[in-house]
């Protein structure tokens, strides 16, 4: 396939995020958010036709539901996927997640609930909700479009909403081998925690970035695994595949001023 010349971050990020799915089979698979939502549509249509989506209600869909307003577009649904049966799959971990937390630590640990002290927040958000359970059950990729020091912190997370591999949060005894954290997909990298003692280390730069700027965006130390690249530019293919499933280009306000995905030193 012809790689692309001219697209976007947002379009190259969708592209990055499909790849948390390569290899995962037969599951539910959810992408939270426009662009996760469009990674996991655009795996399912190119190279991993065993996921199985939702509508975003309570049904579940094989043929991709496009973003934002539909016109005459009916969706084609294969089956009934109401919050019950999402415990299903969740709790059987037939289920991925890509989620979007505010704080992420060194242990993989994501924040969703609130900033600040936990007795008086400073900002208040959606409660750690479902992600727990989730985090215990199944694997979860992230994916945070402001890659910075506010982002990945030096410290813990101020409220520990999903669970990772901070040995002071786990009692003696306890199985921590079923925790899976998936790719960790941002505006300047991909990198995952399967470095030595889970660190976490760098796959992937995006065309124009250093590991030297994403190692100073990053509150805690990054390695660079050994087969370290440039994240892939989309191809033609894919990039049809985006428009398609995103007609009105809700991708673009994702990012602030969603630069070219090719990014040259200011």
């Amino acid at each position: 396939m012809t790689a692309a010349k001219d697209f976007t971050l947002a379009e190259l990020i969708v592209v990055a995020a499909a790849e948390a799915w390569r290899h995962d089979g037969e599951l539910l698979a959810v992408g939270i958010g426009p662009l996760p939502r469009l990674g996991v549509s655009l795996a399912k249509l190119t190279f991993a036709p065993g996921l199985m989506l939702t509508d975003g209600e309570a049904m579940a869909v094989e043929d991709p539901v496009p973003l934002g307003p539909r016109g005459d577009y009916q969706p084609r649904y294969s089956g009934w996927m109401p919050y019950g049966r999402v415990f299903d799959s969740v709790w059987s971990g037939r289920r991925h997640a890509m989620v979007t937390p505010v704080q992420v630590d060194r242990f993989a640990q994501g924040n969703i609930s609130a900033l600040g002290p936990f007795e008086k927040p400073k900002v208040q958000m959606l409660g750690v909700r479902g992600f727990p359970g989730n985090s215990i059950n199944h694997k979860n990729s992230m994916f945070l479009p402001n890659h910075s020091k506010r982002t990945f912190i030096e410290g813990e997370v101020d409220v520990v909403a999903s669970v990772g591999f901070s040995p002071k949060r786990w009692q003696d005894g306890m199985d921590r081998s079923k925790i899976e954290i998936g790719m960790i997909v941002t505006d300047l990298c991909v990198f995952d925690f399967n470095g030595p003692d889970h660190a976490a280390q760098v796959l992937s730069l995006h065309p124009g970035i250093t590991f030297e700027q994403v190692q100073a965006a990053t509150g805690f130390p990054l390695l660079q695994a050994a087969s370290m690249n440039t994240t892939a530019a989309p191809t033609e293919e894919q990039l049809a595949i985006i428009r398609r499933l995103d007609p009105h280009n809700i991708r673009a306000t994702v990012l602030k001023g969603n630069p070219p995905g090719i990014r040259t030193a200011a």
